[in-house]
């Protein structure tokens, strides 16, 4: 009898444990999220380069006083409207009430002139988009910021056609608390300050490439479903696979290291499931326009015909991702296909011929310099349809060497010009034309002083007064016609190959539900999954 009671004792008690263990878990739950890649920094305003991981960090911790709706369009976000002067020169943005920084400050119009004057004194990428060039000076695009009242917030720019370049670039410009420190001195880039958004930050374990945030209980548009999140770096697709079928991440959005077997391979496992939704980003090959043998114009066409993207769209991507023909996605207002490169193994042959590349030795290689091929190697994905490339252009004689490289040893080579042919994504920033100057106008061919965005180093005066000219005209059909003309001429000369569109493709537990993502693939609909 005796024995039977420390039987029943022992099992009550090893029950209790377990109960209060799983309280314990259930209490402290973190929500784990994998990013694909390293983010550059934290700081949402003072930094010199601007990435897409750090921008999808961006949209958890901080609002802006405009976004971008699912059609592109520009509306309202801090600010719930904004109108324009009858002159043109002042923008008037009305901001919404009731809304607390993660510090408890009650967020007014003296935090967007505060955080607008860090920007201009900063040397960071977004601060770029404020300047223009006249006559070899930087010159400010905004000529005054004032705050008339607690909610109302007057930008006066000096031309009317400068708002074409002044709300698309507020976007990305997150709002924080007048005081909070930015840029250069401060800690920003590991330390944030405060933000509005749904999530506030908690810590950076820089070691781990671990960032932890919690849900701000005070969040205007109301607090998140989840309330602790960690994101995590797993830029290799291995690892990524792995901690997924280990259950040690619930979500990997858009990930886009994952190459399309193994997406259907972990779709097989009950625990997860795989999501996939209409991508507006461009997948793209970009061509050094100053280095052999991708300076010549028809080498670069030969390429573009020699690719089959449909058979790699279908055969490599599992059909997850769209034909793409421009730069911009075909939804938006400014979007033409320009010259059509259909796969023709003939073309590309007279092409390279044209070009005076001959076969000398018989071999089957054409006598020119080696493409090196610089891709990032942590992208299963990447690795697959590069392979693929490597082969279709071998097959037309032009020899290509692929050299996988860590994702920032890359992105570093190719802003200082050090490749001949590279592959990569646009993330959010094709959606407006106004891109195309930061692509393609030589003006914005990068420099020891300035990390632009002209990485091919593309150069055609036609193209820099179209492109300019778009840029002043207040008629958006005008504007348009200008925009159109540009791509024509840059779809011929073809500094950079658009290939696909590709879907977005999120990884998530079984329960994980509510998951919403937008073409532009940000991660603003984390705040309103929900876990069963």
């Amino acid at each position: 009898m005796h024995s039977k009671r420390l039987i029943i004792l022992f099992v009550i008690t090893i029950c209790f444990f377990s109960l209060a263990s799983n309280c314990r878990d259930r209490g402290s739950d973190v929500f784990t999220i994998a990013m694909d890649g390293k983010f550059s920094t934290l700081d949402p305003i003072g930094s010199v380069t601007v990435d897409a991981n750090s921008e999808r960090l961006r949209t958890l911790m901080y609002n802006s006083l405009v976004k971008k709706n699912d059609k592109f369009d520009y509306v309202g976000d801090l600010a719930k409207e904004f109108k324009a002067s009858e002159d043109g020169l002042t923008y008037t943005f009305t901001l919404n009430d009731n809304i607390k920084f993660h510090n408890g400050n009650t967020f007014t119009s003296a935090d967007v002139k505060y955080t607008l004057d860090k920007l201009f004194e900063s040397e960071g990428g977004k601060a770029a988009a404020f300047f223009e060039t006249i006559d070899g000076k930087k010159t400010p695009i905004i000529t005054s910021v004032t705050t008339p009242d607690e909610k109302t917030v007057e930008i006066k720019i000096p031309r009317p056609e400068l708002k074409n370049q002044l709300i698309p670039n507020l976007v990305p410009v997150a709002i924080i608390p007048k005081g909070a420190p930015v840029g250069k001195g401060s800690n920003a880039d590991k330390n944030p300050p405060p933000g509005t958004g749904a999530y506030k930050f908690s810590k950076f374990d820089t070691a781990q490439n671990v960032v932890e945030l919690e849900a701000f209980d005070g969040y205007w548009e109301g607090t998140p479903n989840i309330k602790k999140l960690k994101v995590k770096i797993l830029a290799d697709a291995n690892a990524l696979q792995n901690e997924l079928l280990a259950g040690n991440v619930d979500l990997a959005p858009a990930a886009t290291n994952l190459a399309p077997d193994t997406l259907k391979s972990l779709e097989e496992d009950p625990k997860l499931k795989v999501e996939e939704f209409k991508g507006s980003n461009i997948q793209y090959l970009w061509f050094n326009t100053e280095s052999k043998p991708v300076n010549d114009i028809k080498v670069r066409q030969a390429i573009a015909y020699a690719i089959d993207r449909e058979k790699i769209i279908k055969d490599q991507l599992d059909g997850q991702a769209a034909l793409a023909y421009s730069i911009l996605p075909a939804d938006s207002w400014a979007y033409t296909e320009g010259t059509k490169y259909s796969y023709d193994v003939d073309k590309a042959k007279k092409l390279l011929e044209e070009a005076g590349y001959t076969d000398k030795n018989g071999d089957g290689t054409l006598d020119m310099d080696k493409i090196i091929f610089k891709i990032s190697s942590g992208s299963k994905a990447t690795q697959q349809y590069a392979v693929v490339i490597q082969s279709q252009l071998k097959d037309i004689g032009i020899p290509v060497e692929i050299e996988s490289l860590e994702f920032q040893t890359m992105l570093s080579q190719v802003k200082q010009g050090q490749f001949i042919m590279t592959t990569g994504r646009w993330v959010g920033g094709n959606q407006d034309p106004i891109f195309l100057k930061d692509l393609f106008a030589s003006s914005e061919i990068p420099t020891e002083q300035r990390a632009a965005r002209n990485r091919g180093r593309y150069k055609n005066t036609e193209v820099d007064e179209l492109l300019a000219k778009a840029l002043k005209e207040l008629n958006k059909e005008t504007a348009k016609e200008s925009y159109v003309k540009a791509q024509e001429i840059i779809s011929v000369e073809i500094p950079l190959f658009p290939l696909w569109y590709p879907n977005n493709m999120v990884v998530a537990k079984e329960n994980v539900k509510n998951i919403q993502m937008n073409a532009s693939g940000d991660w603003d609909f984390v705040r309103k999954m929900t876990i069963e």
